[in-house]
């Protein structure tokens, strides 16, 4: 076992890994990092900027300088900055980039954790592949855009629920085919699919697994 726990939590958008990331972190007291956000937070900066999403020193520049605070930016939810996210995120340069912050965040949680819960697309089998607890959390489209469409709405967005669907869909194909870190579950990880799930069902289905491998 590491000196800190650390859970990966893994799987494609919309499928609520970040909801129940953010929710073990908080009922074992563990440090949480979305690491999406520092994908949407490098878009961002780029975005805000009036840089090329495809300029890669400016890409690598912007990865290197995105802080703390750029984490908890109410930009980073925008759907124009989740699909510039998903544009840049599959460059080698800047996952490589991006690769130290992530993994020094499960070594040394802030706040003296006792433990990290990071997830994102590749954390079990890249960036934390000796993790102590790897779940990879699925959902079927049709599931998971009727879930984005909900959110989207409630944010007061006009899109439609094909619209969303077809995001999905690209994002999905992006995310398992790009050549550097690709969308995949782990081979020891816990598959949790919560397309039949609410997310109190989900949550608990999670907290049970990492309990149980706490004990071992």
């Amino acid at each position: 076992m590491n000196k800190n726990i650390v859970v990966a939590v893994d799987g494609p958008v919309a499928a609520g890994k970040g909801t129940l990331g953010r929710r073990l972190a908080a009922h074992f007291g563990f440090a949480y990092l979305d690491t999406g956000a520092l994908y949407r937070a490098t878009a961002l900066r780029l975005l805000r900027d009036g840089q090329a999403l495809d300029d890669i020193p400016a890409l690598l520049a912007q990865a290197q300088a995105v802080s703390l605070k750029d984490l908890d930016d109410p930009g980073l939810r925008a759907e124009a900055v989740g699909e510039a996210a998903s544009v840049i995120s599959p460059q080698p340069a800047l996952r490589a980039a991006l690769l130290d912050y992530q993994r020094n965040f499960a070594t040394l949680p802030p706040d003296d954790a006792a433990g990290a819960v990071l997830d994102g697309r590749d954390i079990g089998t890249v960036v934390c592949p000796d993790a102590d607890v790897k779940i990879f959390v699925t959902a079927s489209v049709e599931a998971r855009a009727k879930r984005r469409h909900a959110e989207l709405v409630g944010k007061g967005e006009e899109v439609s629920l094909a619209m969303v669907a077809s995001d999905l869909a690209a994002r999905d194909a992006r995310d398992s085919e790009r050549a550097a870190s690709p969308l995949a579950a782990a081979d020891d990880a816990h598959l949790l699919d919560t397309t039949k799930m609410d997310i109190e069902a989900a949550f608990q289905a999670v907290r049970s697994y990492v309990a149980a491998c706490m004990e071992d």
